[in-house]
């Protein structure tokens, strides 16, 4: 007769699911924490299951369930768009398939200082986008102005946080200059900034060009990241 396996009272031999990092030498004590955090994250195993190329796809995902900008045959751009989660996301949901022709609806655009891997749907090229005569280049490149100008960019940290928060939105207000030269009347901007006060002048400028602006932390955004996003609607135009 088998005998029984004695039961575990102890706790020993149950998996803990919780994947934990040793410091290596070499390695700072806060990038192994960064790193434990990566391999913990939920978004980032369903970005991996998923196929998208960061966690940073499902905060336009929460963003567009929201606000629904990304929409079939809408004229979109993406700066800064490595590694090119967000504009997966926007092929997904603006570029559809048409009920006559059978193409593509929507044009992706997505620019960046450095090369990104190509992405089908999507068209990308290597371009900053606060060059004079960026603004028409993109335009030229879509065939007319852009319904929506979106971005995930962040300033490279220096490890100080007020100067880390002053370059963000520096960096967010440029690109908000950019979409008021790019962008279609009753179009949208989106973009990421950092909580902390010197986003005020920000605020007002946008206030003043879009007849709706929202301040969203999607769910994805984690809880502990002062990041939040900006969601500017309806465009008044240039004149």
């Amino acid at each position: 007769m088998a005998k029984k396996p004695t039961k575990n009272t102890s706790g020993r031999g149950q998996r803990d699911l919780t994947v934990k990092v040793k410091t290596a030498r070499g390695r700072k004590l806060s990038s192994t924490k960064w790193l434990q955090r990566q391999l913990n994250d939920p978004y980032v195993k369903r970005a991996k299951a998923d196929g998208y190329r960061g966690r940073a796809a499902y905060k336009i995902l929460e963003l567009d369930d929201k606000y629904r900008f990304l929409v079939p045959g809408a004229r979109i751009v993406d700066l800064g768009c490595a590694p090119g989660g967000w504009l997966q996301v926007a092929v997904k949901r603006a570029n559809t398939l048409g009920e006559k022709k059978g193409k593509a609806q929507g044009y992706l655009l997505g620019i960046d200082l450095q090369e990104v891997e190509p992405i089908a749907g999507a068209e990308i090229h290597q371009l900053d986008f606060m060059e004079d005569d960026a603004d028409q280049q993109v335009k030229d490149w879509l065939g007319g102005p852009a319904d929506v100008v979106m971005s995930d960019m962040a300033a490279s940290a220096s490890g100080h946080k007020q100067t880390d928060h002053l370059r963000i939105i520096g960096l967010c207000e440029a690109a908000a200059y950019f979409a008021f030269d790019v962008l279609n009347e009753g179009g949208t901007f989106v973009a990421k900034v950092l909580a902390g006060g010197a986003e005020g002048e920000l605020q007002k400028l946008l206030k003043a060009r879009f007849t709706k602006v929202a301040n969203v932390k999607p769910p994805a955004s984690r809880s502990d990241s002062s990041e939040k996003f900006v969601v500017a609607t309806g465009f008044k135009g240039n004149a």
